[in-house]
């Protein structure tokens, strides 16, 4: 008998639904769906979820008596779709009515008999797979379709979600009881408007909550992605907006940390840190220094040393001095105050910075010597002098001046040599400007400015007045021209200075011992050899000189003095310049190669 419920091989599970398996139900479904439940004999089994095999979407299809298949009526058209923020209207109520009976159409028979196994297909799952759970398609929400029971009530994340409205469920959707609540979810996609359809009267439009779409045939157990309102363009902007802001404000944070990052830095770096830093450090103490040592020595020397500034029509220059009295008598060399002339200015400077004007007493080319005197300044304090003849090599000395008019430098140094030989000047051309010293070597560093000032040994006397260096690159003396100290300075010896100051003190000149012969400059033999005539055409040797008395003819070569050698002309006289007028000295001869010793008492003669 075909009462029009399926009674051949039941519908495969990998059926896919047809297009309009989403649609709203229509009147038609529901009394299908009435029919289906109501009349139990012959019935489809169940489906998981006690949905009956109608709740895929479809029209069940027909059996015909000889096991063909009927498709099913169309389903009826899709009701519009309410707007959003509105309810969907609900479907009208349609009473049960009897099944209608369906004309037999005869079809054709199979070509191959029905596969008991019901093997799906292209390799696919075999029969023991379970049915997925599907949903009849009831009335579309305003914004989705049902979802599936493990979602159900839920927001896609296993939270419950409020119900927009409450109402007796369709009939047959899911197994649900008649009358208990249903909702529905919001979709993820915004529907196409469609024209409501016109309700019966008495009727209320059905009140549905948003639910998500989901995908029957997706990934089984994927949640839902969005839930909670439609995520549609206007949904999005606030939570970009929100974003915004939230990246807004972080970006001022960070600026405020920076700036007052920046801050406390800079304090820091200006102030040692945030509190105050203090290294430790040894108190002051009470200054005094041992009087032998260079600061103890140079605390006793420095207030009796000067520094001198002469001006003269042609030129100028800058030198030391230091003071010999309480007078006003100050000792330094020729060459410092030669600029002056006969009319020039010379200023004295203090080592306090005092100054006071000074005139030249007296000065001596020969010796490379003069003495000043400043007026009108008291409380002097005369350098101590000592005795240059107890100087030994190797003694510690420590010499001041000003340097490149660097006032009060203060170097030290010791005893390189003594009775070194050295001619300083020869500037003029006529030798009247040569100086002849036997100097004391040091190599405490003196330099231009340097020369007049003292060279005092560990008690802090004086035993020498710098006036020459060697330069790298000429030969002698200390003038403004030459380079810096290399380490080969040159003092006249103090006990020379003593009797030369004291003479241009008392006298206004200097006396110079002799011997009264001419000596040839010219020879080149060792020894200083005595020439043939004067410059002015009288004998080499002075008639009833000391030279002429001891014996000494022409063309005799003197190779010691006082038992040393000497090598030169300009060492004969260095050697004599050192002695004092009418002292007597030993001197050794070579006169037709033989050597000659004798005696003679040195003479004198005025200085320039």
């Amino acid at each position: 008998m075909d009462d029009g419920k399926p009674s051949g091989p039941k519908t495969k599970w990998w059926s896919r639904p047809s297009t309009d398996r989403n649609r709203q139900a229509g009147p038609e479904d529901g009394a299908a769906a009435t029919a289906d439940v109501a009349d139990a004999p012959g019935t489809a089994p169940a489906v998981p979820g006690g949905s009956t095999a109608s709740r895929s979407g479809e029209r069940p299809p027909r059996t015909t008596p000889d096991g063909d298949y009927t498709p099913a009526p169309p389903a009826a058209p899709v009701p519009p779709v309410a707007e959003r923020g509105t309810h969907a209207p609900a479907a009208p109520e349609v009473a049960s009515a009897p099944p209608v009976a369906e004309p037999h159409t005869h079809r054709a028979q199979p070509l191959h008999a029905p596969d008991e196994y019901s093997t799906p297909p292209y390799g696919g799952p075999g029969p023991w797979a379970p049915a997925p759970p599907v949903q009849r398609p009831v009335a579309t929400p305003a914004h989705g379709t049902p979802v599936p029971p493990p979602y159900a009530g839920t927001d896609g994340h296993g939270t419950a979600a409020p119900l927009a409205a409450t109402g007796p469920a369709p009939a047959g959707i899911g197994g649900e009881q008649r009358g208990e609540a249903w909702a529905s979810p919001p979709p993820p996609h915004a529907v196409p408007q469609q024209h409501p359809a016109p309700q019966p009267p008495g009727q209320t439009p059905q009140q549905t909550s948003q639910w998500l779409r989901y995908d029957p045939w997706g990934a089984p157990g994927q949640p839902l992605s969005h839930p909670g309102p439609g995520q549609g363009a206007d949904d999005i902007r606030p939570r970009k907006a929100r974003r915004g802001t939230v990246l807004v404000g972080a970006a001022l944070l960070a600026l405020l940390a920076g700036g007052i990052g920046g801050g406390v830095g800079a304090y820091v770096e200006r102030n040692g840190g945030l509190t105050t830093l203090e290294l430790p450090q040894s108190g002051r103490d009470a200054g005094g220094r041992a009087p032998d040592s260079v600061a103890g020595i140079a605390a006793s020397a420095l207030p009796s040393v000067v520094t001198l500034h002469v001006n003269g029509s042609a030129e100028s220059g800058t030198g030391t001095g230091f003071v010999l009295d309480d007078k006003g008598h100050i000792l330094t060399n020729n060459h410092v105050v030669a600029p002056a002339g006969s009319n020039g200015d010379i200023t004295v400077t203090f080592s306090g910075g005092e100054s006071a004007a000074a005139e030249i007493v007296g000065k001596d080319s020969g010796y490379d010597l003069a003495v000043v005197k400043v007026t009108g300044v008291s409380g002097l304090t005369p350098l101590p002098l000592g005795n240059s003849d107890n100087v030994q090599v190797g003694d510690p000395v420590v010499a001041i001046g000003a340097p490149f008019d660097l006032s009060n430098t203060v170097t030290s140094g010791i005893i390189s040599a003594k009775q070194r030989p050295i001619t300083a000047g020869g500037e003029k051309g006529d030798g009247t400007d040569v100086s002849y010293v036997d100097a004391l070597q040091t190599d405490a560093p003196i330099n231009p400015g340097n020369s007049g000032g003292p060279l005092v040994d560990a008690e802090a006397r004086v035993i020498g007045i710098n006036s020459a260096i060697r330069a790298a690159d000429s030969g002698s003396g200390l003038d403004g021209g030459q380079s810096g100290s290399i380490g080969l300075g040159f003092a006249i010896p103090i006990n020379q200075g003593k009797r030369v100051a004291e003479e241009l003190i008392s006298t206004g000149k200097a006396t110079h011992p002799v011997i009264g012969v001419t000596l040839d400059m010219e020879f080149t033999g060792d020894g200083a050899k005595v020439g043939g005539k004067a410059a002015d055409g009288a004998a080499a040797v002075t008639e009833g000189g000391p030279a002429d008395k001891a014996g000494i003819r022409s063309g005799d070569i003197i190779t010691e003095v006082e038992g040393r050698r000497v090598h030169s002309g300009e060492e004969l006289i260095v050697k004599i310049r050192a002695h004092r007028p009418g002292d007597r000295l030993d001197l050794v001869l070579t006169r037709g190669g033989k050597d000659l010793s004798m005696t003679l008492t040195l003479g004198s003669a005025s200085g320039t």
